[in-house]
């Protein structure tokens, strides 16, 4: 059975994180510090023996890895995207101001945060509740989200084993939903920041959490 291990880290700050929008499947830029957030991380895993680099396949995860494979002199090795760990989607909501759709989703709770509403429901539940306020409906549910990312899960524990360890360029709510998943006793309402650390350790079906949203910077 495959073991390794794998180092999720957060993309560094975009546009739509310093605007407070929505950022599923929709895209924007690396701000100038999202760029020094993910040399800095790079500089700070340099001395990290990765077997291999992985990012979703949004532009600012894949800017990110880049970034980081540069600054830890590894520029020439290969990155391979996987959408399987892209970002929720938020349908109809993309691209919205997260304060007026957490207040949408969480109305019954007073909440204008994910952060507040965590306090209240778990994340599982908050994606059939947005999908089930979506006027479009395509907002993802909870079961095709995991679909998705139990696909990449699979991919990597197919093409890796024997300590190895991997570095995967993810996003803030699917690396909580991650952790939520396979650490349910670790405290997910605060949010990994931007560049931020979480590791995760395989040994064949048997995912642990070893570390949440350590700060490299």
């Amino acid at each position: 059975m495959s073991k390794f291990s794998i180092y999720l880290v957060r993309h560094g700050q975009t546009y739509f994180n310093l605007y407070n929008r929505m950022q599923g499947w929709s895209d924007s830029p690396l701000t100038d510090n999202g760029k020094a957030i993910a040399t800095k991380v790079g500089q700070a895993l340099a001395d990290v023996d990765f077997s291999h680099y992985y990012s979703s396949d949004s532009k600012r995860a894949m800017d990110t890895a880049t970034l980081i494979k540069a600054a830890a002199n590894h520029a020439d090795e290969p990155l391979t995207p996987l959408a399987n760990f892209r970002e929720v989607f938020y349908g109809y909501y993309e691209g919205d101001d997260c304060s007026r759709v957490w207040s949408l989703v969480g109305k019954q709770y007073n909440v204008t945060s994910l952060h507040e509403l965590l306090a209240h429901i778990k994340i599982e539940q908050t994606r059939d509740m947005m999908k089930a306020i979506d006027p479009m409906h395509e907002a993802e549910d909870n079961a095709t989200y995991w679909q998705r990312l139990n696909g990449g899960f699979d991919y990597l524990k197919s093409h890796h084993d024997h300590g190895e360890k991997v570095l995967v360029v993810s996003h803030g709510t699917t690396i909580r939903s991650i952790v939520s998943h396979f650490g349910p006793d670790v405290d997910i309402t605060t949010g990994p920041k931007n560049g931020s650390l979480t590791r995760l350790d395989v040994d064949g079906d048997d995912i642990k959490v070893v570390s949440y949203a350590q700060d490299l910077i």
